[in-house]
């Protein structure tokens, strides 16, 4: 049976948090609803101390931000780009449309359309986060969305020049410096200066998140999201103390809201990894969030084997599962719940984070369950069709459909199927209603 060195917070505690949020982010959606342009330059006023005109963007000041990075900064942002670009043309790639003759005479197929809008969202308050602008504006592209908007809050009272460089960079035909619950719900709402758009993508913060959620139904989501959330599973043979608490911490850096838990077989590991945790953290410069986070949300776990580390790994169900043991194959082959794995101690979640190409907009809060992350594929529609091509195939058809419809009692369904069985078939179908039709 697994060992708990340390827990986190409580289920209730989480709970009493996320009903706050829940209720401030219905006030606002209904706010911006309301009084469109208005009620979101309020709330960037508010929340960002951030007021113009027009929170578009020209293009006078998005060559502006790109002549503010050097030239490895954009050659940095390109072969980033390059890379999340590659692996979504290889997913696109994989996605074909299909037509064949299912019965003779009578053919089904689909094809997978891209959606028309695009609405991403790029963290930017604490840190900016330009990799997001990377995996959403790259990723609809590559699906071929024709229109993609982008939202991103100020940083340090200006739009923030990487962030809005690699939006640029990365395609984007609509970029806005707008944060927050504001920028979330003028794109999926639509105000008087901003077109409504199909689907919301991108990770945020609570409120962020919470918005996307309100808002699934009258516009696509990627995915249900919350704070970053990291596990790392381990062994003796494969990691040791400094190493897992290195990759602890960098994850628990994004918010003191971010779960961050060790899983091993290994006590004596178990224990090392607290000590350099408690080490790095005096010495770390992002350690005001991280220490937050790890106080109140890490965990250390102590299971037997690497069966049990299985099955507490698929319960936890982890945005980013970094793997450092014997065999890392193993959880490959047996885990079923994951935003990403990150198989072996030469790889880690910064690089699938910033650089490696897979996407880094990840399920959260057990999404994993049912959900993996932001891909090409979210930014398509598979849509069916079909096709008679004889008199033969659509009168026999129908005979089926009638003979089922009538087992349901859906006389107008039925009759859809009875009109072509005569016309088509010649045969003398009663007509499904009460009166004989003239």
């Amino acid at each position: 049976m697994a060992i708990y060195l340390k827990r986190g917070a409580t289920a209730e505690a989480k709970a009493e948090t996320n009903r706050q949020v829940r209720d401030t982010v219905e006030g606002i959606l209904a706010d911006i609803e309301t009084r469109g342009d208005a009620a979101v330059r309020d709330l960037s006023i508010k929340f960002d101390a951030w007021d113009r005109d027009s929170y578009l963007l020209t293009p006078r000041e998005i060559q502006d931000c790109l002549d503010q990075l050097s030239g490895q900064d954009l050659k940095d942002i390109e072969f980033a780009q390059a890379q999340v670009r590659n692996f979504a043309q290889i997913q696109r790639a994989s996605m074909t449309d299909v037509e064949v003759e299912t019965l003779p005479g009578i053919v089904l197929g689909h094809k997978n359309l891209p959606l028309n809008a695009a609405g991403c969202y790029v963290p930017g308050g604490k840190y900016p986060l330009l990799a997001s602008a990377h995996m959403s504006v790259i990723t609809a592209k590559v699906a071929g969305v024709p229109r993609v908007v982008t939202c991103a809050p100020p940083f340090n009272g200006k739009p923030a020049p990487a962030i809005v460089a690699a939006q640029a960079m990365a395609g984007a035909d609509e970029i806005y410096c707008l944060g927050g619950i504001q920028a979330v719900a003028a794109m999926g709402l639509g105000t008087q200066s901003i077109a409504p758009v199909d689907i919301l993508v991108g990770p945020g913060n609570a409120f962020v998140a919470e918005a996307k959620r309100q808002l699934f139904g009258r516009v696509g989501i990627d995915l249900f999201a919350g704070p970053t959330e990291t596990l790392v599973i381990a062994d003796e043979i494969g990691c040791d103390g400094e190493l897992a608490a290195t990759d602890l911490l960098g994850q628990a850096e994004h918010g003191p809201d971010s779960p961050a838990i060790l899983l091993t077989t290994s006590r004596k590991l178990a224990e090392d990894t607290m000590r350099e945790i408690e080490r790095l953290l005096l010495i770390l410069p992002t350690a005001e969030y991280a220490r937050r986070a790890w106080d109140s949300f890490g965990e250390v776990i102590v299971a037997e084997d690497d069966a049990e580390m299985v099955r507490i790994a698929d319960e936890i169900a982890s945005e980013h599962v970094q793997v450092m043991t014997r065999n890392p194959d193993y959880f490959l082959h047996h885990m079923t719940n994951y935003g990403a794995l990150f198989l072996g101690a030469r790889t880690n979640v910064a690089y699938g984070d910033k650089v490696i190409g897979t996407n880094h907009t990840l399920p959260t809060k057990k999404a994993a369950r049912y959900t993996g992350g932001l891909w090409v594929g979210k930014f398509l529609k598979t849509c069916t069709y079909q096709r008679v091509l004889t008199d033969e195939a659509s009168a026999m058809i129908g005979e089926y459909c009638s003979r089922l419809c009538a087992l349901e009692g859906f006389a107008g369904h039925g009759e859809q199927a009875n009109i072509r069985v005569r016309r088509y078939g010649g045969r003398n179908v009663p007509y499904a209603g009460k009166v004989e039709p003239r």
